[in-house]
C-alpha cells in the first residue's frame, strides 16, 4: 500500500489529480490510500479520505508530515490576483507553510534514521520568470519573478531544491502553464480570463476580456495537469541531475486565437458573448509573464501536453462543461 497525501486536494487541479489516482493508479506503487487535506471541498467529487484544515497551522503541518506518507503533492496556494492584493496574507500562505511542511520532514528523516525519504511533487508556476523575455523560454533561462506570486512560487522552489540536495526529501517542482480551460466559477488569479473567455460563453454568458486580443500566453488543460504530476510522482529524478524545477510543456497562443477555437467549438453566437474591458490592473501583471517556452528537459522525460487550443476546448466540453 502507497500512501498519497495531496495538499490542496479540494481545489480543481487536486481533484483532476485524485480522480485520475482512483481509476488509474501509478505504475509500480500497487494499491494506493489517498488523503487529501484542503480548507473545504466540493460536494461529490474525488476522495473518501479527506481532511478539512489549514496549513496556517504550525500544528497541523507538523501532523500531517509525522503520518510519513509516501508521496505528497503539494498544490496549496493562493492565486496570483490574490497574493498581489494582499501581500501579507501571500507570503504566509505560499511559502511558509512549506518551509514548515518540509521541516517536519526533516524530523522524521532523523527519527527514523534517515530511512524515510518521501517523494514531494510541488506546483510551482511559470511566473518564477521575468522579462525581457526571449522569443522562447528555453531550459537555461534565469528565474527573475515579476510578481509576489511568483517570488513565492521561486522561493518554494529552492527550499524544495535543497531539502532534496540534503537527501530529506526526494522532491521536484513543475513549473505548471496557466491550467485552461478550467470548471467552475472564476477566481482571484490574475490569469482567471483566459478560461472565463471559453467557459461562459460555452455557457451562454458574458464574458470579460480585459486584455488586448494580441496578449500571448503558455496553456495546458486540467487533463494535462493531472498526467504531469501522475508522471512525476515515479519519474526516476536522478535523471534531473540536480536541477529538480522542471519547464513543462504546454501550448503558446494569442487571445485572437483562443477566440477563434471557441468559434470553431460554438460558432460567432459564443464570441459575441464576449466583452472587451481593459483592466490595466490584470494588463500588468500579465505582461510581466512569460509567453512561450522550449521545455526540452520535460519532453525529454516523457511530460505531455496538448498540440492545439481547439483540444483544450475540446477536453472541455468533454470532462468538465455542464450538461444540459
Amino acid at each position: 500500500m502507497t500512501r498519497v497525501l495531496i495538499l490542496g486536494g479540494g481545489g480543481m487541479v487536486g481533484q483532476k489529480l485524485a480522480t485520475k489516482l482512483e481509476a488509474e493508479g501509478l505504475p509500480g506503487l500497487g494499491d494506493l490510500h489517498l488523503t487529501l487535506h484542503d480548507i473545504a471541498f466540493p460536494n461529490g467529487g474525488a476522495g473518501t479520505d479527506r481532511r478539512v484544515g489549514n496549513l496556517a497551522n504550525p500544528a497541523e503541518v507538523a501532523a500531517l508530515a509525522a503520518e510519513r506518507f509516501d508521496l505528497i503533492f503539494f498544490l496549496a496556494s493562493i492565486v496570483s490576483g490574490e497574493a498581489e492584493i494582499d501581500f501579507d496574507k501571500g507570503w504566509q500562505t505560499n511559502l511558509w507553510p512549506m518551509w514548515g511542511f518540509l521541516e517536519g520532514l526533516r524530523a522524521q528523516h532523523r527519527a527514523t534514521g534517515g530511512i524515510y525519504v518521501p517523494r514531494l511533487i510541488f506546483t510551482s508556476s511559470i511566473a518564477v520568470f521575468g522579462g525581457p523575455y526571449p522569443d522562447k523560454i528555453d531550459d537555461d533561462f534565469l528565474q527573475s519573478p515579476q510578481t509576489s506570486y511568483g517570488a513565492q512560487k521561486a522561493a518554494c522552489e529552492l527550499l524544495v531544491q535543497d531539502f532534496s540536495r540534503k537527501g530529506f526529501i526526494d522532491g521536484m517542482s513543475l513549473r505548471l502553464p496557466t491550467i485552461c480551460v478550467r470548471p467552475g466559477k472564476a477566481n482571484m488569479a490574475a490569469s482567471s480570463f483566459f478560461s472565463g473567455i471559453i467557459r461562459e460563453p460555452l455557457a451562454g454568458q458574458r464574458a470579460v476580456l480585459p486584455v488586448a486580443d494580441t496578449v500571448r500566453h503558455w496553456h495546458a488543460s486540467p487533463r494535462a495537469a493531472a498526467g504531469f504530476l501522475a508522471h512525476a510522482a515515479t519519474l526516476d529524478t536522478a535523471r534531473l541531475e540536480g536541477r529538480r524545477a522542471l519547464n513543462l510543456p504546454g501550448l503558446s497562443c494569442t487571445v485572437a486565437e483562443q477566440i477563434e477555437a471557441l468559434r470553431d467549438a460554438a460558432g460567432n453566437e459564443a464570441v459575441a458573448l464576449i466583452d472587451p474591458q481593459p483592466d490595466p490592473h490584470i494588463a500588468r501583471i500579465v505582461e510581466g509573464w512569460p509567453r512561450n517556452f522550449a521545455p526540452e528537459r520535460a519532453k525529454a522525460l516523457g511530460f505531455v501536453a496538448e498540440q492545439s487550443f481547439d483540444e483544450i476546448v475540446a477536453i472541455y466540453m468533454e470532462e468538465d462543461m455542464p450538461k444540459g
